[in-house]
């Protein structure tokens, strides 16, 4: 709703002045969004003094106006209206001023007021905790931007697929919940895709309840693909492995990032493993592997070498896992390696 066209035009001297008596960084903003110094009218004390009355100090009002300057051009009651709606989930203004010192551009994206407001009533009706929508506004904003019935519309989608794959509807609402909790953006496919990634999947033989585990294993983001890309991921892996549907259906229940990976990233890391030793019948036994960057194999098979580990002849199990599980499998082999081996038989010195 601003005009970008930056020739023959001046930038306002007011809210130049005014942006520098807050001790805002100009230069920074003419790097990056010189525009919003080009228009006619700015509201930057009025915005600023909202952002204080939440109890932001002068470096944070600095910090926020520096990084998301096209909040000056929103009016006073804008603001407010923003406010009060986010209020609606925050505990209390000092997590709301952290929220918007954190990713002001979510906060000053007032265009979609309306539907904000209605989505966020939705979720909180829908049994999503208040810190959970908190962090969809900021991290997943685009989704309260649908009209409110796109989103009830896949909400309702998602929950007709679940009882028809042999859903509860004891559980209905605790797989919903973790569902959008894991993968917000699940709201922003269309009920046709949903419909024909689920029939891909119930084509190549995966039974309901195996449709069900993967939806849960992939946290939705099965929805994010395509039946062509997902063919094409397991043509790819069953070549690799030259193993039978049935025996690659299994790999891939074990190993869904099979079917969520494209064939380019497979394949490179697939090279990856091969280039370090390891055999594709290792692979075979641990699928998991694959879901581990390139980088993230190389740093702990070298962590591994230097404890005398050798990866090309053991089980990749020990490479598997989060950073986490990776620390506690590592300390393991260490203790187990620098554990002095007790001798029953060998004198004891009892001089001490």
């Amino acid at each position: 709703s601003y005009t970008t066209d930056t020739k023959s035009r001046e930038e306002n001297k007011k809210t130049i002045e005014s942006l520098y008596s807050l001790s805002v960084d100009i230069k920074k903003i003419r790097r990056l969004k010189e525009w919003v110094l080009l228009q006619d009218v700015a509201y930057v004390k009025e915005i600023a003094g909202i952002l204080q009355e939440m109890g932001a100090d002068e470096t944070t009002v600095a910090s926020i106006l520096e990084r998301c300057p096209e909040a000056v051009l929103h009016t006073p009651a804008e603001i407010n209206s923003q406010r009060a709606l986010w209020q609606l989930v925050c505990q209390n203004e000092k997590q709301l001023i952290n929220l918007i010192e954190q990713f002001p551009e979510s906060f000053f994206t007032t265009e979609y007021h309306e539907n904000q407001k209605a989505n966020i009533l939705f979720f909180q009706e829908l049994g999503l905790k208040n810190n959970i929508i908190t962090r969809f506004l900021t991290s997943a904003p685009s989704i309260f931007y649908n009209p409110v019935e796109k989103n009830k519309n896949m909400i309702e989608t998602l929950q007709r697929n679940y009882l028809r794959l042999g859903g509860s509807d004891a559980n209905m609402k605790i797989w919903i919940l973790k569902l959008l909790s894991q993968n917000p953006f699940i709201l922003s496919n269309t009920s046709t895709s949903i419909q024909e990634n689920l029939e891909f999947l119930q084509e190549n033989d995966f039974t309901d309840h195996e449709v069900l585990q993967l939806l849960s294993k992939l946290k939705g983001f099965i929805f994010q693909l395509t039946p062509t890309t997902m063919q094409k991921s397991m043509l790819f892996s069953k070549n690799i492995f030259q193993c039978s549907d049935q025996e690659l259906k299994q790999l891939v229940l074990k190993c869904p990032a099979l079917l969520y990976y494209s064939v380019a990233v497979l394949e490179e890391r697939f090279e990856g493993l091969l280039k370090e030793g390891i055999s594709v019948a290792q692979i075979r036994e641990t699928p998991m592997v694959l879901e581990l960057t390139t980088q993230i194999v190389q740093y702990r098979i070298k962590k591994l070498s230097a404890l005398g580990y050798d990866i090309k002849s053991g089980t990749l199990e020990s490479l598997n896992g989060t950073k986490k599980d990776f620390e506690v499998n590592y300390g393991k082999i260490q203790s187990k390696k620098e554990r002095p081996i007790f001798n029953p038989v060998a004198p004891v010195n009892i001089e001490d």
